[in-house]
C-alpha cells in the first residue's frame, strides 16, 4: 500500500488525450509485476481505451492470464504499440484498432474487426473515456458536452449492442464507471454525469442479458494516475491528485486490473449487476 508514488507530483501539462510515456512518475500498469495464472485461458477480450492507464493494465493482466486481445484506442499509437508488445511477449495474439468512439461507425468497426479475427467476444471491457475540467456551467461548450456523452456512454451502448450477438453464454461485459457516479465532482460535470449513466446502464443491462447468461458489471475507480489526469486537469490539481483519499495518494492502474480479471473470469459466474469500487478507501454508495 505504500510502495507507490505520493503527491505532490511535478507539473506536467499535456494535450488531450495525453501520453503515458511522458508522465512523471510513469503510471505502473503491471509491466514488471503482474503475474498470471491462467484465469482467462482461451478467452477473447475486446478492451477500449487500451493504450494506456487502466486499459493498458487490464490488457497486460488479461494477456498474462491467457486471453487474446483486441485493443481499441484513439490515436496514441506509441503507447498502443508498446501495450501490444507486452501482450505478444505474454504469448497472446493482439489486434490494434485505432479510432474515435464518438463516431458510430468506429464502434461498429471495432466489433466487426474483433469478430472477423477471432469469431467471438468472451469479455468486453468498455473503458475509454473523455473529460475536461470547468469551474462554471457557462464555461462548458455545447459540443464538448455532447462529445463527452458520445465517447463515455453512447459508444458503450453502441459497442454492447453490436457485440452481444457475438458473445457466447458465460460472456462478461465490464464497464468503467467512477467514484463520480455517486459523488460527482462539480468541475467534472459532464464526465461525472456520464459515469452515473454508466452505473445505471450496467445495472439495467445485467438484468436484460441475464437470460442470455451474459454478465454485466461496472467498476468505479477513484483517483487513478493516468494520462487523462495530466491532460485534462489544471496543473495544481494534477500535482496534488489523490492526496484527498484515505490512503493519501492516487491508485496505480495495476491496482485496478485485478477486479477486471475477476469479473472477466468464470470465477464470477454468479456476479452480475454490481458496481465495484477501487477508491483508496473512499466509500461508494
Amino acid at each position: 500500500m505504500k510502495q507507490y508514488p505520493v503527491p505532490p507530483f511535478p507539473k506536467q501539462p499535456q494535450p488531450v488525450p495525453g501520453s503515458q510515456a511522458k508522465m512523471d512518475p510513469v503510471p505502473d500498469c503491471g509491466e514488471t509485476s503482474y503475474k498470471g495464472s491462467g484465469r482467462l485461458a482461451g478467452k477473447v477480450a475486446l478492451i477500449t481505451g487500451a493504450d494506456s492507464g487502466i486499459g493498458r493494465a487490464v490488457a497486460i493482466a488479461y494477456a498474462r492470464e491467457g486471453a487474446d486481445l483486441v485493443l481499441g484506442y484513439l490515436n496514441e499509437h506509441e503507447d498502443a504499440q508498446d501495450t501490444a508488445r507486452l501482450v505478444k511477449e505474454a504469448g497472446r495474439e493482439c489486434l490494434l484498432v485505432p479510432g474515435d468512439l464518438a463516431q458510430r461507425e468506429t464502434c461498429l468497426d471495432l466489433v466487426r474487426q474483433t469478430v472477423d479475427r477471432f469469431g467471438r467476444i468472451d469479455v468486453l471491457v468498455n473503458n475509454a473515456a473523455f473529460q475536461m475540467t470547468h469551474q462554471a456551467l457557462e464555461e462548458i461548450p455545447d459540443e464538448e458536452w455532447v462529445h463527452t456523452f458520445n465517447v463515455n456512454i453512447t459508444a458503450m451502448f453502441r459497442i454492447c449492442q453490436a457485440a452481444v450477438p457475438h458473445m457466447p453464454a458465460g460472456g462478461s461485459i465490464i464497464n468503467t464507471s467512477s467514484v463520480n457516479s455517486d459523488n460527482p465532482t462539480p468541475q467534472l460535470l459532464a464526465y461525472a454525469s456520464t459515469k452515473g449513466a454508466i452505473a445505471n446502464f450496467s445495472a439495467g443491462l445485467a438484468q436484460m442479458l441475464g437470460p442470455k447468461n451474459i454478465r454485466v458489471n461496472s467498476v468505479a475507480p477513484g483517483p487513478i494516475w493516468t494520462p487523462l489526469i495530466v491532460a485534462t486537469m489544471p496543473e495544481d490539481q494534477a500535482s496534488q491528485f489523490g492526496s484527498q483519499t484515505p490512503l493519501g495518494r492516487p491508485g496505480q492502474p495495476v491496482e485496478v486490473a485485478p477486479i477486471y480479471v475477476m469479473l472477466g473470469s468464470d470465477e464470477s459466474s454468479y456476479i452480475s449487476g454490481t458496481r465495484f469500487g477501487v477508491t483508496g478507501g473512499k466509500p461508494i454508495l
